[in-house]
């Protein structure tokens, strides 16, 4: 019986040492080599101080600044280990919110939302990206009309013209990949850096 059971003993201990070891190990080596900056989490610095990740979105509430998808991430209640409570972007509970398109809490939620975007920009229709979440709750992108659809607000709290902000904009469009895959999309994180470094005009 031991002459049976060994080859499977071994042929198990080899396979986890190539598949579980050797392999992540080399494909973890050949992408720092050749992609060093998407290997260590594609992550965004200024003054030598990390600030987020090209990868993940961040909530900006200010004025002055675009903002993002709205993301359903929670986090565990601090005051009741039971529930939970409402946690932006939160990396370690990637996902979403789970309501579909007959739930009342969502429909409410979306037009609370519709209704304060329309106040900001009255004359534009509100984009459908800026009320709704994404999969994961961490998309970092929006569409460029989401992004423009903010100009007029981001531009009168930054006392600059909306064409400097449009421009902005234009510059931080990134299109489809290889022209043809996905959608031209604009890096929230990125833009917002833009208009920081920007002299107002």
């Amino acid at each position: 019986m031991l002459r049976e059971i060994r080859p499977a003993v071994l042929v198990l201990v080899l396979l986890t040492a190539i598949t579980g070891l050797a392999y992540p190990l080399a494909i973890t080596g050949i992408a720092g080599v050749i992609f060093p900056r998407q290997a260590q989490g594609s992550l965004i610095e200024q003054d030598g101080k990390v600030i987020g990740s090209a990868l993940i979105g961040q909530e900006f509430k200010e004025d002055k600044y675009f903002h993002g998808r709205p993301s359903a991430t929670v986090a565990p209640d601090p005051n009741d280990s039971s529930k939970t409570v409402p946690a932006p972007y939160n990396a370690a509970n990637s996902g979403g919110s789970n309501l579909g398109p007959t739930s009342k809490a969502l429909n409410d939620r979306v037009k609370e939302d519709v209704e304060k975007l329309k106040a900001e920009n009255p004359s534009a229709s509100v984009p459908v990206d800026l009320v709704t979440t994404s999969g994961s709750g961490l998309d970092p992108d929006i569409s460029p009309d989401a992004a423009l659809f903010q100009v007029p607000r981001v531009a009168k709290a930054r006392s600059m013209s909306e064409d400097a902000v449009r421009e902005l904009v234009t510059q931080n469009t990134q299109g489809r990949f290889a022209g043809v895959i996905g959608e031209p999309r604009v890096n929230v994180l990125a833009l917002n850096l833009a208009l920081d470094a920007a002299k107002p005009k």
